[in-house]
């Protein structure tokens, strides 16, 4: 559950600032981008060790994910002109094209349910929002722990593929645990499947 919304619920939206690394430039956003998949990653901040290792696995996935008709952000309590600073210094986030949104205000962060109260910073999280604005996906990590981007693009083409496969009368469309893109999927008859798998 993010703070107060839960799975299938309405994102609040949220105005900030973000740069685009790629661009060198700065603009105005509001989050979740409408009609499209969202993927907003929270980190506790920049010039840290673990959140750039995050957005070097990320940027190797975000072809994917653009190509997929989503947009990633990554997220945190630092200010633009941090952003601006880690993406031009870091070696691992230099590499990176994904754009990087100011909440310095930690509004977004304590919406979202990311605010670490000890620290003030921003938990280790990930968000996955469906082009209606509905959350569908909520992860937090131990800070010390890097996301393992290769299960969250699996966990995207999962919730994509479950959203654009409306369930039959009396059935039910599901992935089993360790499922794949093109893999076999379950279609449940809810009667006479009960007890069968």
């Amino acid at each position: 559950m993010v703070a107060n919304i839960d799975i299938g619920q309405k994102i609040p939206e949220v105005k900030s600032k973000v740069y685009y690394p790629k661009e060198d430039k700065i603009e105005d956003i509001t989050l979740p981008v409408k009609g499209k998949w969202n993927v907003l990653t929270f980190y506790p901040g920049d010039f840290t060790f673990v959140c750039a290792t995050d957005l070097e696995e990320l940027e190797k996935k975000y072809r994917d994910f653009k190509d997929e008709n989503a947009e990633v952000f990554a997220i945190s309590a630092d200010s633009i002109f941090s952003h601006r600073e880690w993406a031009q210094t870091s070696p691992r986030v230099s590499k990176s094209q994904i754009p990087l949104v100011e909440d310095f205000k930690k509004s977004m962060i304590s919406q979202y349910g990311f605010l670490n109260e000890e620290s003030g910073a921003a938990r280790r999280g990930l968000i996955i929002i469906d082009p209606e604005g509905n959350l569908q996906y909520y992860s937090v990590f131990n800070d010390n722990l890097g996301k393992d981007v290769d299960h969250i693009y699996n966990a995207f083409q999962g919730l994509k593929y479950l959203h654009d496969t409306p369930n039959k009368e009396g059935h039910m469309c599901a992935l089993p645990a360790n499922w794949r893109k093109g893999k076999e999927t379950l279609n449940i008859d809810l009667v006479k499947d009960i007890g069968k798998l």
